[in-house]
């Protein structure tokens, strides 16, 4: 087979087989290749030593010199040439204690995760691939290469990797590295919080997102994420339901884009379910999941390390989520206020998608008020009408020029003006609402 590499990464190959070295682009790259997508970067392995490669190119970066990698730089953009290497002992379950180099490509490979990242190429010999990495493409699979209990006991976090790779591409886990991975399940308590969370979020925005199942079946979701366990048990006898709280928020994950925020939010909008059910004449009720789940939201976005920006947004998602405004361009305008007006278009997408995940019980009729509430918000928006204080026509210098001493009831009349425009967008008005509150 052949695959057509950048310019960039020709040269460097052929740089270093010029100067009696072996090269190839391995990994990632080749499998996305094979698979007609386009690589997200080009990685270089070779016999060269690192100092022998940085004695034939003009800029390097040592980003990893002491595992065997140094950054060539070409026309600005980075590309990693390791040198062939075997991995010694890992006893963190992460990282190698150390790396010894190899003049053998064999021995490179056969310390990779998966067959499908373990195959390399160059225009000079073509694809080499020793471990079937051709054929487990073919048949859509992920294996690890050689003994499953021995790569997972290497670094744990391939066990999250594995689920991540078949949710990417759409690929099912080989029988015995499923096995392998539910076996040492527990050593993801050794990677870092935010190792983990890389591996969630490429899982989350991948295609098949609803393969987090797999991680649940496999024990790894008990392990980092135990809240969602609780999900999957837990039932929802109800007319607008018709899975366990987990299958649902995996259905809902297929309905709304894939967008990081997006799906954390619809990952966790139901996360306080399990804890606030209750049954009442046969029926399941969850009363105040949202306000309770906006605090777990939170808690467990900490606990993996998210950015604040990140758990800001998604925790309101999940807060104003089951939130049902009347079709009214008041009650409209009053959720603008109490979500926040930018948050809108992001929180009618959760909306929506838990809706398309409920039961068919008058779906049609909610997805409906549902579009109306959308084309409000639109028409209040065209209109510019006022749903906070940053478009108020009074700010509290106003107030204070009017002869108002400064202090909290600046913010109180502010306040009490806010909800007169709120309720009559046009008493927006400087005049208005100074005579009126003054």
């Amino acid at each position: 087979m052949r695959i057509v590499l950048p310019d960039q990464v020709s040269n460097i190959i052929n740089t270093l087989e010029a100067a009696g070295y072996e090269a190839f682009a391995v990994g990632g790259c080749v499998r996305d290749s094979v698979l007609g997508r386009e690589p997200a970067d080009w990685d270089i392995t070779t016999s060269a030593k690192p100092e022998q490669v940085k004695e034939l190119f003009e800029r390097t970066i040592d980003t990893g010199i002491q595992h065997g990698t140094v950054t060539v730089m070409m026309d600005h953009v980075g590309y990693e040439v390791t040198t062939y290497r075997i991995d010694g002992e890992y006893r963190d379950s992460r990282h190698p204690d150390e790396v010894s180099f190899t003049s053998e490509l064999r021995e490179d490979l056969r310390r990779r995760d998966f067959t499908i990242n373990a195959m390399a190429y160059s225009e000079r010999t073509g694809m080499v691939d020793i471990f079937g990495g051709m054929e487990d493409l073919k048949q859509g699979i992920v294996r690890c290469v050689g003994n499953a209990m021995e790569r997972f006991g290497e670094d744990a976090l391939r066990i999250l990797r594995a689920v991540r790779f078949a949710a990417q591409l759409g690929f099912e886990i080989e029988k015995e590295t499923r096995e392998a991975a539910s076996a040492l399940a527990q050593n993801l308590q050794k990677i870092s919080a935010e190792r983990i969370q890389v591996e969630l979020v490429k899982l989350l925005v991948s295609p098949y997102p609803q393969l987090l199942r797999e991680a649940w079946e496999m024990g790894l979701t008990r392990v980092f994420f135990p809240e969602f366990d609780a999900m999957m048990e837990t039932t929802q006898n109800h007319p607008h339901h018709c899975y366990t709280v987990g299958e649902h928020t995996l259905k809902a994950l297929e309905f709304v884009e894939a967008d990081k925020t997006l799906r954390l939010a619809v990952l966790l909008h139901d996360i306080a379910k399990p804890v606030t059910k209750t049954t009442e004449q046969g029926i399941d009720h969850f009363y105040g999941h949202a306000a309770l789940g906006r605090q777990m939201s939170e808690k467990i976005l900490r606990r993996l390390k998210f950015d604040n920006h990140t758990i800001d947004c998604v925790k309101k998602l999940v807060q104003f989520h089951d939130t049902r405004p009347e079709t009214t361009d008041r009650s409209v305008r009053r959720l603008m206020n109490r979500a926040g007006e930018d948050l809108l278009p992001d929180l009618f997408q959760v909306m929506g998608a838990d809706l398309l995940a409920q039961s068919p019980y008058m779906r049609v009729e909610k997805l409906l008020k549902l579009d109306r509430i959308r084309e409000i918000y639109e028409e209040i928006l065209l209109r510019g009408e006022c749903v906070s204080l940053k478009t108020l026509a009074v700010t509290g210098r106003d107030l204070t020029a009017a002869g108002r001493k400064p202090g909290r009831g600046i913010g109180e009349t502010l306040q009490r003006m806010l909800e007169d425009v709120l309720e009559e967008p046009e008493h927006n008005n400087k005049e208005y609402l100074l005579r009126t509150y003054l």
